[in-house]
């Protein structure tokens, strides 16, 4: 389950197709220098925006999680793109699947995004209270939960389960587990 307290254009769209992050949103960015010649990005249309800064930026403004590295500021644009690429050059990792999409750092997620038809979507004012959890949909691979609960044992993660202590985690079986029924389900 997340809150959600975020207009349409606070979010970041995950784009395979984009070579560098982008926003159009000045108050992401913790301090700016104007810089001079920093040049253009084209955006679908070929209609040329001038670039006017590059700082980091933050995935999540509540979270306080993950940083982006040189982003620009653009803005004109009216989407926020964040750049497989780059996210992939910054050594951090991603992962989608038909549940959402993953950002990891050092093995810990540190963002999670939600699948809208074929695009994925960071939500930058989006407080997650349980993990991976999206109503009837549970990510069950016990390894994943590991990583999303700061390396929590197997162990305390099977205590966790079967206490009920997080609502949605999903039963595990066997050393490792992989869920034998979705939560809710």
């Amino acid at each position: 389950m997340a809150v959600n307290t975020s207009k349409p254009n606070e979010v970041w769209y995950v784009d395979s197709g984009t070579s560098n992050h982008m926003t159009s949103h000045e108050e992401w960015f913790s301090s700016l220098e104007k810089l001079e010649n920093l040049g253009v990005v084209e955006t679908g249309d070929d209609t040329p925006d001038t670039i006017e800064h590059v700082r980091e930026a933050p995935l999540s403004h509540v979270e306080k999680k993950g940083k982006l590295m040189n982003v620009l500021y653009v803005p004109t644009i009216t989407k926020s793109l964040v750049s497989v690429g780059q996210i992939v050059d910054q050594g951090l990792q991603v992962q989608f699947t038909h549940l959402g999409c993953y950002i990891e750092e050092e093995g810990k997620v540190i963002a999670q995004g939600h699948q809208v038809g074929r695009m994925f979507i960071l939500n930058t004012n989006e407080v997650r209270t349980a993990l991976l959890a999206t109503g009837k949909k549970v990510l069950s691979d016990i390894k994943l939960w590991h990583k999303c609960f700061g390396h929590v044992n197997f162990p305390r993660l099977r205590e966790m389960q079967t206490k009920n202590i997080v609502f949605g985690l999903p039963k595990f079986s066997g050393r490792y587990g992989k869920s034998t029924k979705l939560a809710n389900g």
